[in-house]
């Protein structure tokens, strides 16, 4: 969602007479021609929706009109700038090679956004007029008004143009013949931009929202009273000076932006979030759909295998294929995707989504070339740094195992033979919450996932058990589900779960090594995941910790495929704030949007080991 300056794309090859001899040219020059502008015709449109809102759609044409071609569409609220039909775009998303080959490209700004008419809601909820209908609307004119296109359209959009992809699948048009809808958000109120299992995504949605206002009086206009200044580098200061997230409304939105104010309104998972999430309508599908996302994604990685899910469970789509690679948000869409924070992937793992999935995905579908037909899940598997395609998603061949904390801050896979009731324990203060990164910086970085986390393992607020080194690799492939007992002296309390691959002690610095990257001992965080307490029996009904008392929380954290390699060790940390990652929780249990300073207190936090209810990390092996 937060995907809010389109993306950057390939550098455009010269433009030979043709675009069969586009395909074949490879010679790069320093100044390419204007490739879009000598190829293409831009039109500019006011489509007319069933309630007689105009839409403002951008379309390309190619100037080649001897075969007709399909119409590849994305729907954004973002912008179709630059405008004027003399106005040209430099490049054609998705990538250089469908503009190469030859497609109708349709860019259209999303109701109440930019140039289009009507009212935006953010993250619009299933009604009698809604982006599904809207898009429908948008097809039908299409087909019948654009001359030289073959009646076949596609959809696609990497993140809230993700979101708009998945809702037109819902009722779609008969000319929709595929979609791919990537980093979507599939449930914004549980798992991907607001909150995830109760918490409250805080840095990545003030940052969001300080720029993402309704519009203003002049409709290419949105109503951002200015940029907004943070005064310093060091988010975690910022944010801690910030205050309770109440203080937000002072600091910079004075009640003006209803997209911030809703979240905050809303901090329990009720129908306001419910009619938002697009998971629960994947029915009646008639389209092929292409999933795609990154195992790093710090903003919606679990959409994409929730729609997964959800799709196969349905059963009605043609086909639906899911793509997994090493990739932060939208990454695949640009760049060569080999590196990611310290990480090294050894392949240029954008191009190669690009040139050998994506691309042959709307060939098929739209032009039907003949293509292979897509395995159902296309996934990188990180650690041992390889694509793997399985026949289905988790694959038939695994083995549910557990990890059980040990005393001395040992983990296993045998269950524990400790004592019940044994307990780890620490004391988390809100003045003073874990950090999401040991750099000062930017409070989500895009990578925060692939950073080294010793810095949190020598923290006293954080528990940390490991494995012996391992005799040979295991492999996670699946969603890893932490079953925690747990205790708090409060009345509510965070509880945070990361899994962990420990390198060894010998492992060789990368080369060249600018950032000074010690990888003997790195622990590079392979799952993340936060949970609030209070929901622990219910997402809409928050309940109350009885102080000192234990109580289990169970909950599911976003699919992972990943070899810990022999001699490598597994980690689990277990902690109480993830800052400013997630928003700091009082650990009294009340409405936290609206806590005052005095409300936030110190707690201490219990974590139980030991005999048939202890804490375990159930994890599913290849």
């Amino acid at each position: 969602m937060k995907l809010a300056t389109f993306m950057a794309l390939l550098v455009l090859l010269p433009a030979p007479a043709s675009f069969a001899q586009n395909r074949a040219a490879g010679t790069h020059t320093n100044k390419p021609p204007d490739f879009v502008r000598s190829h293409y015709t831009k039109f500019e449109y006011r489509i007319a929706m069933r309630d007689g809102v105009k839409l403002f759609t951008v379309v390309y044409a190619p100037k080649d009109g001897s075969r007709p071609y399909p119409i590849l569409m994305l729907r954004t609220p973002y912008s179709v700038a630059p405008y004027g039909s003399d106005n040209y775009r430099t490049n054609l998303p998705p990538a250089d090679l469908f503009a190469r080959e030859g497609f109708i490209f349709v860019y259209q700004d999303v109701r109440g956004r930019y140039l289009s008419e009507g009212e935006f809601i953010d993250a619009p909820p299933r009604a009698p007029i809604d982006p599904g209908t809207d898009t429908y609307d948008s097809i039908d004119w299409l087909v019948k008004n654009i001359p030289n296109n073959n009646g076949r359209v596609g959809l696609w959009g990497v993140s809230y143009p993700g979101f708009y992809a998945t809702y037109g699948l819902i009722n779609s048009h008969p000319a929709l013949k595929a979609v791919s809808p990537q980093a979507p958000m599939a449930d914004v109120g549980n798992g991907d931009d607001a909150y995830h299992n109760g918490a409250f995504f805080l840095a990545a949605n003030f940052g969001f929202y300080t720029g993402f206002w309704p519009r203003g009086p002049k409709p290419a206009e949105h109503d951002a009273p200015h940029p907004f200044e943070f005064g310093t580098k060091d988010d975690y200061d910022f944010y801690l000076r910030m205050g309770p997230l109440s203080n937000a409304e002072t600091l910079c939105f004075k009640n003006r932006n209803p997209y911030w104010s809703d979240m905050l309104d809303h901090p329990n998972y009720d129908e306001f979030w419910a009619s938002r999430a697009l998971s629960p309508d994947m029915h009646h599908l008639t389209a092929p759909v292409l999933l795609v996302g990154g195992w790093f994604d710090a903003e919606d990685l679990g959409g994409v295998p929730k729609l997964f899910r959800a799709i196969e469970a349905d059963g009605s789509a043609p086909g639906v294929a899911l793509v997994m690679g090493p990739w932060s948000h939208g990454q695949w869409s640009r760049g060569g995707g080999d590196k990611l924070g310290d990480l090294n992937f050894g392949s240029k793992t954008g191009e190669f989504f690009r040139e050998k999935i994506e691309f042959p995905f709307f060939m098929q579908t739209l032009k039907g070339n003949g293509h292979e037909k897509l395995p159902k899940a296309w996934l990188f598997e990180t650690g041992k740094n390889e694509w793997r395609k399985f026949d289905t998603w988790p694959p038939k061949k695994i083995t549910h195992r557990s990890l059980y904390l040990e005393a001395g801050g040992k983990l296993s896979f045998s269950p524990s033979t400790n004592a019940p009731e044994e307990f780890d324990e620490y004391t988390s203060d809100p003045a003073k919450p874990v950090p999401v990164t040991g750099e000062i910086g930017s409070g989500m970085p895009g990578d925060y996932m692939t950073r080294d986390q010793r810095f949190a393992s020598r923290r006293t607020d954080v528990l940390t058990y490991e494995t012996e080194p391992l005799a040979h690799d295991v492999t996670i492939a699946g969603p890893v589900t932490p079953v925690l007992r747990v205790s708090t002296s409060g009345t509510d309390s965070d509880f945070v779960v990361k899994l962990i691959d420990v390198y060894p002690d010998d492992t060789p610095d990368p080369a060249p090594n600018p950032r000074g990257v010690h990888f003997g001992g790195y622990q590079q965080m392979v799952r993340g995941e936060p949970f609030r307490g209070k929901f622990r029996k219910s997402m809409s009904q928050p309940e109350p910790f009885i102080p000192n008392q234990p109580a289990k929380i169970e909950f599911v954290m976003p699919d992972v495929l990943h070899d810990f390699r022999a001699g490598h060790r597994i980690m689990v940390q277990i902690q109480s704030s993830w800052f400013p990652l997630t928003d700091r929780n009082p650990q009294q249990f009340e409405d936290i949007p609206a806590a005052k300073a005095a409300d936030f207190q110190k707690a201490v936090e219990r974590v139980y080991r030991g005999g048939a209810d202890g804490t375990r990390i159930d994890v599913p092996v290849l």
